[in-house]
């Protein structure tokens, strides 16, 4: 097993070398880059100042102009001055070739030297610090409820396979699984966050701006009350499927040999049922649960956090693509990968505890 865990581990560095290679030459590729988003800022803002002084005197509006055209940046009509646009490049660093950016991010991400965000002016470690507790806290909230929801439930289904229950149950799940996670958050905030009935649940934020000044007490209800809109959007979204790979499980492990031995030995059904069948049930989900969370952790939970404002990992990635932040998306897509690929390995093993009867060494012939 340990030269199993040993080659797995060395295919994470030629798989995160593959990944960023892809992604660095593609996104050089597209329209848009940090230079022309600085450049639309620029004339952006300059426009809106001349849009302000419409309404001044002739000659104000002409020494605004000038101003303007002093700086090389927007006239109506004109492109932006190629001065301007090289001090620009140099900033980002564009000016240096391609190559030479794309081996300095390879050796910066090798040390976890990430750099600084174009336009948030903080690293990019200190972002993901800033943002890690709203993903954390929505990732683990919801994979935790949905399984304490979906399996008990998926179990029950299965007993009951054939039976009323069973079929209002289905026609719950499917119809809770064919509407969209942010549907559902929609929703309760026009039920719960004062969008047009009760307000009883706060519509942003992780806690209340007097977080601090709260009690223990205070603080864990207060962060359990931010938490139980968003994290039921989450888990009314996401159980379905969850409820039905249980449920078909079960029924696939209940209709095998050994339960018919066992039940013919005189074990009771619920001795047959969580001393037998749950542990093969189970394995999938034990073994799935590290890939579940991180799913969540880093973008299963986007559009949530822009209906609740709530500032996470998935949030700043999408938000670092669209301004093409290039050093924090690299960074996101090379964290977010490096932690799936450790995942990865760390399912295997949890397969192993689980179930000893699985042994990597018939892998490595």
């Amino acid at each position: 097993m340990s030269t199993y865990i040993l080659k797995r581990l060395a295919l994470v560095i030629p798989t995160l070398f593959a990944i960023l290679t892809v992604n660095f030459f593609v996104i050089q590729l597209c329209p848009g880059g940090p230079v022309e988003q600085m450049i639309a800022r620029i004339q952006g803002e300059e426009r809106s100042v001349l849009e302000r002084a419409g309404g001044s005197s002739q000659d104000e509006i002409k020494v605004v102009q000038s101003s303007l055209d002093n700086m090389g940046g927007y006239r109506p009509g004109a492109h932006a001055d190629p001065e301007l646009v090289e001090r620009i490049r140099r900033y980002y660093g564009f000016d240096k070739p391609l190559l030479e950016r794309y081996w300095a991010m390879l050796r910066d991400f090798s040390v976890f030297r990430f750099g600084e965000s174009f336009y948030q002016d903080k690293t990019i470690l200190e972002l993901v610090r800033e943002k890690m507790p709203v993903s954390v806290s929505l990732g683990l909230w919801t994979t935790l409820i949905s399984y304490v929801v979906s399996i008990p439930l998926g179990i029950r289904r299965a007993v009951k396979a054939g039976f009323s229950f069973d079929a209002w149950a289905g026609f719950v799940v499917v119809a809770a699984g064919a509407v969209p996670t942010f549907l559902f958050a929609i929703l309760l905030v026009i039920l719960f966050a004062g969008g047009s009935y009760w307000s009883v649940f706060p519509l942003s934020g992780l806690t209340s701006p007097d977080f601090e000044s709260m009690s223990a007490i205070g603080k864990m209800a207060d962060y359990l009350w931010h938490m139980a809109l968003p994290v039921l959007s989450l888990v009314i979204g996401g159980f379905a499927g969850m409820t039905q790979l249980t449920r078909n499980c079960f029924l696939d492990e209940i209709r095998k040999q050994y339960v018919a031995t066992a039940r013919a030995k005189g074990l009771t059904e619920r001795r047959v049922l969580y001393g037998h069948v749950f542990r093969n049930a189970m394995l999938i989900f034990i073994a799935g649960f590290p890939g579940a969370f991180l799913g969540l952790f880093f973008t299963g939970s986007l559009l949530v956090e822009v209906i609740f404002s709530l500032d996470g990992l998935g949030l700043m990635g999408f938000e670092a693509t669209m301004q093409r932040d290039y050093p924090l998306m690299f960074a996101t897509l090379y964290l977010s990968t490096l932690l799936g690929l450790v995942v990865k390995i760390l399912s295997d093993l949890t397969y192993v505890l689980v179930d000893p009867r699985i042994d990597f060494r018939s892998l490595q012939k």
